[in-house]
């Protein structure tokens, strides 16, 4: 047996067998959940519960409950849209892209990054829908013959193009995500005793039997789909960004949008996939999988996209000095020096400035750093889409109508509300779905493992000798 150079970092630590990942990726579900699940768990659920009181009382009363204005007609809203669909590309990332250039360190980060990816696109969805205000007459955005004669959607709106690609995405997400669950739940069915539960297994997996063509097949489907959601990663984020190119605002109609989109969104999604996986490495004791060099691997593409998002800011200010076009150079000038500048330049420091710090080694596998940053990157984030939308509304092009925008409770209630959704249902997923690919982890076990590692070196130097 050949196993990959043994100056590489094993990618499982410890003298693991087979049976010993089963084990430790099924304690989790099957053991008791421990005091801290319980304790997050309610916080999120009561997060939850308070957006959606929000929400309930955004749709009873209606839009004019934000902090909306005429000017600053989009607002806290569509940031946190553009945010979570950001939060939602990591997942697809890493699983597909890595996944086709054949990286075995994505086998320990991919089922949570995936699932991150559902929940994140699930809260992304709630804020077009508010957005209409009147919910209940949403299926009007719908093609459908109708009563009112032929009333159909305006196919140049950038807003019906992001419910084709959302809804893509979406779909081919969770289809990704469930393929390669499937083993994993047959594993679990196995090792079930409550009965019901069991039942619940059973369905879930299929009557997968572990055949080797129900393995040929499994590695065909993967393959497929990763190669669907690959062009799908940049899509997705390059419509939503037409959201604002397609448009004449001084600040939007920027022609470099779609690769900066794109490459913030894996940033952002990058940084969430850490927040969770940190905290969730320690609470379900996972440290033999999820290792200082899953972390370091990570750490390196979000010092990349946090370089390509510095050079499209600099981008940007550059092409406004160079056009010559006063409203443009007067968007850049009032996003760093007018009344919302504080928010620019949270902005510059947490995306540009701080991520350069993971070129030192020692800072890149500290976790407690890691986790730090991954929250300064997300908030990071959160401001560039405020910056990009209010101060380029705030400021049009009469005076007259300049006006400040402040968010209501409603606003910050909602958002805060998706935050909740979005923590309930991945606390739900670590207690019932394998959180790690268990198939895919013993598929390198011989070659990655510490203690395989180990004898391999040892074995190779005796035969040398």
């Amino acid at each position: 047996m050949h196993g990959e150079s043994i100056y590489r970092k094993p990618l499982i630590l410890g003298d693991k067998t087979y049976n010993q990942i089963t084990e430790d990726i099924c304690a989790p579900i099957e053991g008791r959940a421990g005091k801290l699940w319980y304790l997050a768990f309610t916080l999120a659920a009561m997060a939850a519960l308070w957006g959606v009181g929000c929400i309930a009382y955004l749709i009873g009363t209606g839009v004019g409950t934000w902090g909306l204005n005429r000017t600053v007609n989009w607002a806290w809203d569509i940031t946190n849209f553009v945010w979570w669909v950001g939060i939602g590309h990591a997942g697809t990332l890493i699983s597909a892209v890595l996944l086709l250039f054949r990286q075995r360190w994505r086998m320990a980060v991919n089922r949570s990054a995936e699932a991150m990816t559902i929940f994140a696109v699930v809260c992304a969805g709630l804020f077009p829908l508010m957005h209409m205000g009147r919910i209940w007459v949403a299926y009007w955005t719908l093609p459908l013959p109708n009563q009112f004669g032929s009333l159909w959607v305006n196919f140049n709106s950038p807003l019906l193009w992001d419910v084709f690609a959302i809804s893509t995405y979406f779909s081919v997400s969770l289809g990704f995500w469930y393929t390669g669950l499937i083993p994993d739940f047959a594993t679990v069915r196995d090792r079930q005793s409550i009965k019901w539960m069991r039942a619940i297994y059973k369905i879930t997996s299929f009557g997968w039997s572990g055949t080797a063509k129900q393995w040929q097949r499994f590695e065909e489907v993967s393959l497929v789909l990763a190669g669907m959601s690959t062009p799908l990663v940049l899509s997705v984020h390059t419509i939503v960004s037409f959201d604002f190119a397609t448009s004449v605002i001084p600040g939007w109609h920027t022609t470099i949008f779609p690769p900066y989109f794109v490459a913030g969104a894996i940033f952002s999604g990058f940084a969430m996939v850490l927040t969770l996986l940190l905290v969730m490495r320690k609470v379900l004791k996972l440290e033999d999988y999820i290792t200082i060099g899953h972390v370091e691997s990570m750490n390196k593409v979000i010092i990349t996209t946090g370089s390509i998002v510095g050079v499209a800011y600099i981008t940007e200010l550059f092409i406004a000095w160079y056009s010559g076009v006063m409203y443009e150079q007067y968007a850049f000038l009032n996003r760093a020096t007018g009344p919302l500048s504080w928010s620019y330049w949270i902005m510059m420091t947490c995306n540009v400035i701080s991520p350069q710090l993971f070129w030192v080694k020692k800072l890149r596998t500290n976790l407690v750093f890691t986790f730090f940053m991954s929250l300064v990157i997300n908030l990071g984030m959160w401001f560039e889409r405020f910056v990009i939308i209010v101060t380029s509304l705030h400021r049009d092009f009469l005076p007259s109508s300049w006006t400040m925008f402040y968010p209501t409770y409603v606003d910050i209630g909602i958002f805060v509300g998706t935050l909740g959704i979005f923590f309930t249902l991945f606390l739900l997923f670590a207690r019932t779905f394998p959180v790690i690919a268990m198939a895919e982890l013993k598929s390198i076990l011989k070659i990655s493992g510490e203690k395989q590692k180990e004898d391999f070196a040892k074995h190779s130097h005796d035969q040398h000798h």
